[in-house]
């Protein structure tokens, strides 16, 4: 499913979606086709539930996005952590 088509089916909702097919451009995640998880009517419910989720199957790749947004902007941000020496 398209951005577009996820806004019509779902209007003024918190979407959990999941990137089907994305890639990079410009330090930002484009999502060429997404599939919706779950549906909530507030933020917190879908933050949860995205906690939950990853925490089950920390290799997808989920987003939470509310449907009054007309494009996604997702700006990726890269982790630089410390690692222990082995």
């Amino acid at each position: 499913m398209k951005w577009e088509e996820a806004r019509t089916y779902y209007p003024a909702q918190w979407l959990l979606v999941e990137a089907i097919k994305a890639h990079s451009e410009a330090n930002k995640r484009i999502l060429d086709e997404i599939a919706v998880v779950n549906v909530f009517n507030n933020s917190q419910e879908a933050m949860q539930s995205y906690g939950q989720f990853h925490h089950q199957c920390p290799e997808h790749e989920l987003y939470v996005v509310h449907t009054d947004r007309k494009a996604l902007d997702i700006t990726e941000r890269r982790w630089i952590g410390i690692r222990g020496i082995r």
